[in-house]
């Protein structure tokens, strides 16, 4: 019975931990794999066909979100209705909506006025923009090793730019850098603010209803700015079997990306997928060595395995959430009875830790001095 008894111990104390720990790794890579994905198909489609129609790649992905989620929403009901979503909360998405069409727009066009290096490495601002977000409106509270994990992981970001630097990498004409480098910062931010609102409607409300609202707010905001900005440019595509094949393979990973998201956020956080992401660029420079012919550096891997050590560092302690009582009281708890909290005494807010391993059901505890 001891021995049996030891080894369930030993289950639950390390193989468990290690388990959703090299699970929640394993899902930001699949982010990054698509993200490498969409980047792979924009640089064929305006290298080599000249097809510039970043407005129109992503007001395909907004329509199919519209088509998947949004009709679900419409097809429900009671309260998780589309239109009595609307009703309660039209005008947040609507914000929403136009906060992640604008950060894909802004980064998109960094790139005619910046160098390459200077996007990946300023791109690294929604860090601090989703840590800080996620500090004063999740009440999320980090420790220490987090923030070791995510300096890790900029160090690493800043090998990786310093290699593009040796093996002359820096794509972009680098003409009104100042522009461009502006441009990176204001997209990082809006990214950053789309991802902590994603982290708590799919934390407090659902997927579905995050994903069906930004497709209609998306689809309709895009379609405008597409029609207003990007028409010549549409007409302009010398369409064939082979673009036509870049946009349904553009369209599916920014689809599965979208899609998949939520999940990941859910599951870790905001900040981690974030972190998660900075591989991307190293996925598609390790394609672009055969498809591109990118020039090789040892950097490169030197940079991959430092931004894990910090994925890996960052994910292996829980974050922590310090609620506030009376905040509980208000948000958490609308349909229950009203308990008056004491006028007098000191209150103390209750902690609830947040895991990688299965989540339940029971509300925090609120305890009052």
């Amino acid at each position: 019975h001891v021995v049996a008894l030891g080894r369930v111990v030993y289950v639950c104390v390390f193989l468990v931990p290690f388990r959703d720990l090299l699970l929640s790794v394993a899902l930001g890579q699949v982010l990054s794999l698509l993200i490498c994905g969409i980047g792979l198909t924009s640089k064929y489609l305006s290298e080599d066909f000249h097809a510039n129609t970043p407005v129109f790649q992503s007001f395909l992905n907004y329509i199919l979100l519209f088509l998947v989620y949004t009709t679900t929403l419409a097809v429900r009901q009671g309260e998780e209705n589309l239109l009595a979503i609307l009703k309660r909360r039209w005008w947040k998405y609507m914000i929403l909506g136009i906060i992640d069409i604008e950060a894909n727009y802004l980064v998109v066009k960094a790139y005619q006025y910046t160098t390459l290096t200077s996007v990946q490495l300023l791109d690294c601002f929604v860090i601090p923009v989703v840590i800080l977000l996620s500090w004063f409106f999740l009440l999320v509270r980090y420790k220490a090793v987090h923030f070791i994990g995510i300096v890790v992981c900029i160090l690493g970001m800043g090998c990786m730019a310093g290699a593009d630097v040796l093996v002359g990498r820096q794509q972009g004409a680098g003409e009104n850098k100042l522009i461009g480098d502006l441009l990176v910062l204001g997209g990082a931010t809006l990214y950053g603010i789309s991802n902590v609102c994603e982290e708590y409607i799919v934390r407090n409300l659902s997927r579905v209803e995050f994903l069906g609202m930004i497709g209609l707010f998306g689809s309709f905001f895009s379609g405008i700015q597409l029609a207003i900005m990007e028409h010549k440019e549409l007409l302009k595509v010398p369409w064939d079997w082979q673009i036509g094949l870049l946009y349904v393979g553009f369209s599916a990973c920014m689809f599965g990306l979208y899609s998949f998201m939520p999940v990941v956020i859910k599951k870790t956080s905001a900040t981690a997928v974030n972190l998660s992401l900075l591989t991307a660029d190293l996925y598609s420079l390790f394609c672009g060595l055969f498809l591109f012919h990118y020039k090789f550096s040892g950097l490169y891997l030197l940079s991959f395995f430092t931004i894990l050590v910090g994925l890996v560092l960052y994910s292996s302690t829980s974050t922590y959430v310090a609620q506030d009582p009376r905040v509980y009281k208000q948000f958490r708890n609308p349909s229950g009875p009203v308990v008056d909290l004491p006028a007098t005494g000191q209150l103390e807010p209750s902690v609830t830790y947040t895991s990688l391993g299965q989540e339940t059901e029971e509300e925090p505890h609120v305890r009052v001095a």
